[in-house]
Formats: C-alpha cells, sequence, structure tokens
C-alpha cells in the first residue's frame, strides 16, 4: 500500500498537534484579593492553592497533564471580580476556579461560571446566600468547603450567651455583604435564645475611629460584642475598648483570627473568640505535613500562617476538584459539575475526609458539626476549649444530620 508524502506529513503534523493538545496543562482560576484589608485571607488561601498545585504536578498531574494556576487579584472589589471572571472564562479558558473571598464579590462574579458551566469551588467566602444563588436552575454550578454563616453565626451565640452566659451582647457589623448578611444571621440565632441584641451598629471598610459604635454598645449596658467584618476594621473595634478603657469579650465570624487583626490590635485583641474549621496544629499527620509543607514553602512571619483557615481551605479545594476531574476523566465543566456531585473516592483534606462532600442538592461540604472555636493567644489562634483540643486528632467528617446551634434550644 502507498500513501503520498503529504498525506504522511498531514498524518504526522495532526498526530503531533493531538500530542500536544493532550499534554496542555488544566487552566484552573485562582481569584481572591491579594492586596488591600482582605489580603492576609487572599494571599493565604492563594499559596495553600499553590502547595496543593505543586504536589498535585509532582506527582504526575491529573489525566496526565500539569495544572496551571491562572491567578487574578480582585481587590475584594465587586466590578474587578466580574472583570477577572470574564476575563478568565473568555480568554484564558480555564476550565473551574477556586477562590473568592469576600461574599459580595462571589454574588457579583460567580453567575458567569454559572452561565458558562463552569465549576466554582468557594474556599472562603461564607456568606448563608453563596451555594444558594442558583438554587432554582436547573444545574447549579457553585460549590463551597467553608462553613457558612448559618453555620457560624449560631456557633457564636451559643458561645456568647448558652456557654459563657452573657445576657446583654451588642452586634457590630460591617457594611458589605458580608457584614450585614452576617449581622442578620446573628440577629435570627439571638432571636431562638430569646435575645434581642441591645446595640446593632454598623462599620464601613477603612473606618479607623469605632468610638461611637462602640459608646452605644457600653452605654447600653453589653456585656460581649459580637462582630462581623475583616481584620482591619476588626482591630480598630478592639482598640476603640482599649481608648475607652471598656474591655468586653469579643466574639465574632472566623475573621477575628485573621493576621491583621491579631497583629494590629495587640494585646487588646488578646481573647477574642471565633469558630474555625482548621488550626494551626500539628493533630493529624495530614495537618502537620500541610503545616510543615506550607511554613517551608512561603516562610510566613513568625511561623504563623496569616489566615489558616483560607490556607486549610484553599489547599483542600483544589484537592477536590483534581479528584473531580479524575472522575470525570474530562474538563468538561458539566462532566467536572457531575463528578464532584457524586465523588466515588475520599479525599483526605487538612480540614478534612472529603467523604462524598457534595450531592445535586447539597453543594456544601462542611456541616455543623466540624468547626470548633479558636482564640487569639499570644499573637496566635489556638484552640479555645481544652477538650476540642484533645479530640482533634479524630478527623471530623461530613453529617448532613448534625444539628447546629441554631436548631439547638437551651
Amino acid at each position: 500500500m502507498k500513501f503520498s508524502a503529504r498525506w504522511i506529513t498531514a498524518t504526522a503534523l495532526a498526530a503531533a498537534s493531538f500530542a500536544a493538545t493532550a499534554a496542555d496543562p488544566i487552566k484552573i482560576g485562582v481569584s481572591g484579593p491579594f492586596t488591600g484589608g482582605s489580603s492576609s485571607m487572599g494571599v493565604s488561601m492563594r499559596d495553600g492553592v499553590r502547595l496543593a498545585a505543586q504536589e498535585i504536578n509532582k506527582n504526575g498531574g491529573v489525566l496526565g497533564r500539569q495544572i496551571l494556576l491562572v491567578e487574578r487579584d480582585d481587590e475584594a472589589k465587586n466590578e474587578r471580580g466580574v472583570q477577572i471572571a470574564q476575563e478568565l472564562i473568555n480568554r484564558e479558558k480555564v476550565v473551574a476556579t477556586v477562590g473568592f473571598i469576600n461574599t459580595g464579590v462571589a454574588l457579583a462574579a460567580q453567575r458567569f461560571y454559572q452561565d458558562a458551566k463552569i465549576p466554582v469551588m468557594n474556599n472562603v467566602a461564607t456568606g448563608s446566600v453563596i451555594t444558594q444563588q442558583f438554587k432554582d436552575a436547573p444545574e447549579n454550578y457553585v460549590f463551597r468547603n467553608a462553613a457558612h454563616d448559618s453555620i457560624q453565626a449560631p456557633m457564636i451565640v451559643e458561645e456568647a450567651i448558652t456557654r459563657r452566659g452573657f445576657k446583654k451582647v451588642a452586634i457590630l457589623a460591617d457594611s458589605t455583604n458580608y457584614g450585614q448578611l452576617g449581622r442578620a444571621d446573628l440577629e435570627k440565632a439571638l432571636e431562638l435564645k430569646g435575645i434581642k441584641p441591645v446595640a446593632v451598629e454598623k462599620f464601613n471598610i477603612k473606618d479607623v475611629d469605632m468610638t461611637a459604635q462602640l459608646l452605644k454598645a457600653k452605654e447600653a449596658g453589653a456585656e460581649a460584642v459580637l462582630t462581623y467584618g475583616i481584620g482591619p476594621e476588626l482591630a480598630q473595634i478592639a482598640n476603640g475598648m482599649t481608648k475607652l478603657g471598656w474591655k468586653v469579650p469579643m466574639v465574632g465570624s472566623w475573621t477575628l483570627s485573621m493576621a491583621n487583626y491579631i497583629d494590629n490590635a495587640g494585646p487588646g485583641g488578646e481573647g477574642a473568640r471565633m469558630p474555625q474549621t482548621f488550626i494551626q496544629e500539628p493533630t493529624t499527620p495530614k495537618r502537620q505535613s500541610f503545616i510543615v509543607s506550607y511554613l517551608k514553602t512561603f516562610n510566613p512571619k513568625n511561623s504563623r500562617i496569616d489566615s489558616p483557615v483560607s490556607a486549610a481551605q484553599g489547599y483542600d479545594s483544589i484537592y477536590l476538584l483534581a479528584a473531580a476531574i479524575k472522575q470525570a476523566n474530562s474538563i468538561e465543566g458539566p462532566k467536572v459539575k457531575a463528578a464532584l456531585e457524586d465523588l466515588k473516592t475520599p479525599v483526605e483534606g487538612v480540614v478534612t475526609t472529603y467523604n462524598k462532600p457534595f450531592t445535586k442538592t447539597d453543594h456544601e461540604a462542611i456541616t455543623a458539626n466540624i468547626p470548633v472555636f479558636g482564640e487569639v493567644k499570644g499573637q496566635r489562634v489556638v484552640y479555645a476549649y481544652e477538650a476540642d483540643f484533645k479530640a482533634a486528632s479524630e478527623v471530623k467528617v461530613k453529617d448532613v444530620n448534625a444539628k447546629g446551634a441554631l436548631t439547638q434550644k437551651k
């Protein structure tokens, strides 16, 4: 049988092109604030993502292809998040995106991934509505592996009212979607306890003087301050209390663990308590390996991860996506989404072991039994309760029947 030189050349070129295409990296977007007030969360998340991608690539990648991270700084701005989403989808052709630190940015930007049928894994943003934004659509491409606010807000109330016995509490929340949605969740949880906050005050991002809000809380007789905001402004609350000579406990959302709260508040920030899915302690071999690798690779100041929760959840999000792509044997969005909704093999993460973390109707990987309380002590976050620390070697896994504090009337 004879073949023309032209046919042989064309066939060779086609084969070479196919081989090149088959070896093309798998592009995954990484979107978060890498500058500004939210950056300790964003950079920690990004570095956790980088660490996971490095490990996966070192072990052969996914489907024989390397993961290529396409990172973009959304500056915690909704409009910037929208621009990045469009760029990652239309120009970079990402197969999925991880990230979103800020609830407002997530709600503004993730609709573009939904329309493009590209999975997005929220690994830090906690607004309860995030995974529900498209719940009525035939298919939902939004997933999350962070503890949403409908878990956290009741935990905060349980800690303040039931465990510590405060009867009068004030709420201080920032004016963002995150702060105001969280404030609403706190008020709902307090109502279930039969308690109305003695003061509900709002502040803006970059505010440096909380005197007016704190005076209202103090004059109303608040015994504790419940917070929903991010590090820099939370530090101003602690600093404002110090200036007023009025120190009551702060109990708030997980963001009280941010480095720019701990460092900017200094001694005045000690004792703050917050829900955490991960505390920087080597309580399991997986967590020990993660901490050692993270510190060696990124060398953070004082050997302290700026935002341990963000780093751990960022790391886990890449392993979840990699498992779905492998199971789907495809990078097509609908197939990856379907695999996420029915993962056959457990994924060992830092926060938990993800055993069937998602279903078609449940895109939340974290349930109420997983988070514990952390406390700022000695410029770090430690376990607030010795019992939680002693039990930390036993990995808590998702339990859809776990009853959060919101449903536990005492």
